[in-house]
């Protein structure tokens, strides 16, 4: 099966039909938040990574130019109308640069938005979880006060479940990749409409997929790709031209959020455990030793012949750990190969040789 036989719906289209039915939409920056508690309130999270190939010269005057282009994107989308059709703006603090993001729409930069932003705890301690739980209560609050809604645990529940069977779905597939057929750029498309499909409809196009028996799969070199977001896409293409196949991911829009069900029966605390519950993350203060061994755990159950960071440049969760993990993997006779990319830039032809040159070490 293709993913044109699927017929993906492209997010305008989602966001439309979710809001004549009375919903309401809130543009979600990077990387974790509580879905379900969206989902009680009947607001859809839309993802906004960036997005890609946006001219960001509209986020000059309020950000540096070091600030990654994931920021300025998303800053430089509000400015020119691009958030016009949503009610909510949540910004996870994720790094610095979104925490200033958070700032500036609050204080500084003019919007019709409700803007919301989440502080995520750096522990995963008994404090870490008790904080986020409060967090998660906080913007619950405001939700309330704005939308006159008050879901109780109940409802809270029956929106923890459905979100927990589509973190389901998307685990399954990632288990069942090989069975799937689906080249590089086909397999995280699908898998990335977990960031702007309702919980119910990811879990139908999930079903479809593992429904059918691939005649074949795609069998090319296996490597484990690392880093924020795989933009622009196209790098994806271009890795099967060149033979090589993702086996895994360590990416933080995709593999870093094959979130756990949690088992607390109050769901402030379910949800602070669900999101506590996803594979190591810089930005959420997980430790250098255990992010090494995540990797080394992903290259060894894929047969991964290497590790490929593709990292946003200025990312600085990202590259504060970069140096320690690729000297762990060589230590390991872990091969790794280093790209920084904006966003907005095309895949040059320097990146594509220095990724053939990488194909040659590892075969």
């Amino acid at each position: 099966m293709s993913l044109q036989q699927l017929k993906i719906p492209k997010r305008k289209d989602v966001i439309n039909e979710f809001k004549a039915r009375g919903g309401k939409i809130a543009a979600v920056l990077p990387i974790h938040y509580p879905r379900a508690l969206f989902r009680a309130f009947s607001i859809l999270p839309i993802e906004l990574w960036g997005p890609p190939k946006i001219d960001n010269s509209f986020s000059g005057s309020h950000l540096q130019a070091y600030v990654c282009s994931i920021v300025h994107n998303a800053l430089s989308f509000l400015k020119i109308g691009g958030l016009d059709e949503v009610d909510f703006i949540l910004v996870p603090h994720t790094c610095d640069s979104l925490q200033g993001l958070g700032s500036l729409l609050v204080d500084f930069v003019t919007t019709t938005k409700k803007v919301l932003t989440l502080y995520l705890p750096r522990d995963k301690g008994e404090p870490g979880y008790e904080f986020l739980g409060h967090e998660i209560l906080r913007i619950y609050t405001i939700l309330s006060q704005i939308t006159g809604l008050h879901p109780d645990d109940a409802l809270l529940f029956d929106a923890i479940h459905i979100e927990e069977q589509a973190d389901k779905a998307l685990a399954e597939l990632y288990f069942k990749r090989k069975k799937l057929g689906l080249g590089n750029m086909d397999f995280y498309r699908l898998i990335r409409t977990r960031e702007f499909l309702p919980a119910e409809h990811f879990i139908k196009l999930s079903q479809s997929v593992l429904s059918v028996s691939a005649a074949k799969s795609f069998n090319g070199l296996p490597v484990v790709l690392s880093g924020i977001i795989p933009e622009p896409m196209e790098l994806l293409d271009e890795l099967s031209r060149m033979g090589i196949s993702v086996a895994a991911d360590d990416l933080a829009c995709c593999g870093r959020r094959l979130y756990q069900p949690g088992v607390s029966m109050n769901p402030f605390r379910r949800l602070s455990e669900n999101l506590f519950s996803a594979a190591p993350d810089p930005t959420r203060g997980d430790s250098l030793e255990s992010r090494i061994q995540y990797l080394k755990s992903l290259v060894y159950k894929s047969k991964a012949k290497g590790v490929i960071f593709y990292d946003v440049k200025f990312c600085e969760p990202e590259l504060f750990d970069l140096p320690d993990l690729k000297k762990a993997l060589k230590g390991q006779g872990i091969p790794s190969l280093t790209l920084e990319v904006d966003i907005n830039d095309p895949i040059s032809s320097q990146m594509l040789t220095r990724i053939e040159t990488f194909l040659e070490v590892i075969r």
